[in-house]
């Protein structure tokens, strides 16, 4: 019988087991952590629930939709989503471009008129956009541009946007008409256009019970690190000693580390994985003994003097994640290797964070602070720099020959959201099916 294993029991392996069991495939796990999730997992803090960093479900795909609530029983929320900012001591409706109510004059004015000239001189543009902050002008104009999207990105990719290319943008940036523009300008009234209108999270234990059925269902090996990978042998060695073997081979892992570790890996195929770049959180978690320290579910801070780029509010996601009465909070703060490395302990960051929360009015001086904790995920999110497609080019060119599958965000080193972490392990089992066909 032909032995399919998979390396990493996250959303996109187990999106990979089950596809495999749908054939009445029984595939191997092997997980590093004592946990089942990976980035999606959750934990729990005494009376608090904290996810890996935030994470929703808010696929429109139907089958996808029945497969996760069928997998935590049905026991689930659906969310109206509020998201907000905050931008120089102004708090703005998101999206901002389409909500420049209450901003100031001049910027406001600059801001339209720039816009106005960017629609003008689109066609005059066109083929001529090779970086994020080629769109961001042509789409907004330059005042919004380097006000807003620039100026966060600056926080939340670490790179300047003209290091970066657009082929992970997606629906993820709104682009208004002038008339939203000037409505938004005029009035404090504006529709919803955020491209999350409403999303699903678990009553109870966190993003990761969206996990639970699937996990039921698979054979996970934990605590099993993979050191070395043998793809001449097909042979799998762990950090404990262990060995096993393997006839089809589907990973989740990071390509860096993937790359890393098998025996033989050309040198120019090594330094391509190098290149490929992503962040690295800091996730600060706060637990408040008060129940309305916000409204959203989550928001975006631009300002530099502000150490965290996003927050999040894990009680407007269920009230099960905190204790009767209480509210919690979580900070992401962004470093990476390429652009902005981490050098500090991660627990210096839960005083700055604190601060700040007083600061923009959150926290109030006589709230009673109930839990904090600061953690590190190393692999964030992926940096679209102008390094990767080739990159990707000669590491992908290199497993395929291997017969190596890969799946997941950090394995396909793309922007995947959770339902596209899922499919893209059903894709790689499809893969490895075909191959064994």
């Amino acid at each position: 019988m032909t032995e399919i294993v998979i390396l990493g029991a996250g959303m996109a392996g187990l999106g990979a087991a089950h596809r495999l069991r749908a054939e009445g495939i029984h595939a191997q796990i092997f997980e590093r952590n004592a946990y089942v999730g990976g980035h999606a997992a959750s934990f729990v803090h005494g009376d608090f629930t904290f996810d890996d960093g935030p994470h929703i479900s808010f696929t429109k795909d139907e089958r996808l939709q029945k497969l996760f609530a069928e997998s935590l029983d049905g026991q689930f929320e659906i969310i109206q989503t509020r998201v907000n900012n905050l931008w120089q001591g102004h708090w703005i409706k998101h999206p901002a471009q389409c909500n420049l109510y209450g901003l100031p004059t001049d910027l406001v004015v600059d801001i339209i008129r720039d816009f106005v000239a960017a629609k003008e001189s689109a066609e005059d543009q066109a083929g001529t956009i090779a970086s994020y902050e080629d769109w961001l002008v042509a789409s907004y104009g330059r005042t919004f541009a380097e006000t807003f999207p620039m100026q966060y990105g600056r926080k939340y990719h670490t790179a300047e946007a003209r290091d970066m290319t657009t082929d992970w943008l997606g629906p993820r940036l709104y682009r208004p008409d002038l008339a939203e523009v000037l409505r938004g300008a005029l009035s404090p009234q504006t529709p919803d256009v955020h491209y999350v209108t409403h999303f699903r999270y678990p009553s109870h234990g966190g993003f990761a019970s969206f996990l639970k059925g699937f996990a039921e269902a698979a054979t996970i090996a934990l605590e099993r690190e993979i050191a070395g990978i043998d793809p001449a042998t097909r042979t799998l060695r762990f950090t404990d000693g262990r060995e096993a073997a393997y006839d089809r081979l589907i990973s989740s892992l990071p390509l860096p580390e993937l790359v890393a570790r098998i025996d033989g890996a050309p040198e120019d195929v090594r330094q391509a994985a190098a290149r490929l770049a992503c962040t690295t959180s800091v996730v600060v978690n706060i637990g408040i003994d008060r129940e309305d320290v916000s409204d959203a579910h989550w928001t975006y801070f631009y300002d530099d003097d502000y150490v965290f780029t996003r927050l999040s509010f894990p009680h407007m996601l269920s009230p099960h994640t905190v204790p009767p009465g209480a509210s919690a909070i979580q900070a992401e703060v962004y470093y990476s290797k390429k652009y902005r490395p981490l050098d500090q302990d991660p627990e210096t960051l839960i005083e700055p964070v604190i601060r700040d929360l007083r600061r923009c009015g959150l926290l109030r001086e006589d709230d009673t602070i109930l839990h904090r904790d600061a953690s590190v995920v190393p692999y964030a999110n992926i940096i679209f720099d102008h390094d990767r497609p080739a990159a990707l080019e000669t590491v992908f060119g290199y497993l395929s020959e291997l017969g190596i599958a890969t799946c997941g965000r950090y394995g396909r080193w793309g922007y995947h959201w959770t339902d596209e972490a899922f499919t893209s392990g059903e894709t790689a089992a499809e893969e490895i099916l075909d191959r064994s066909a």
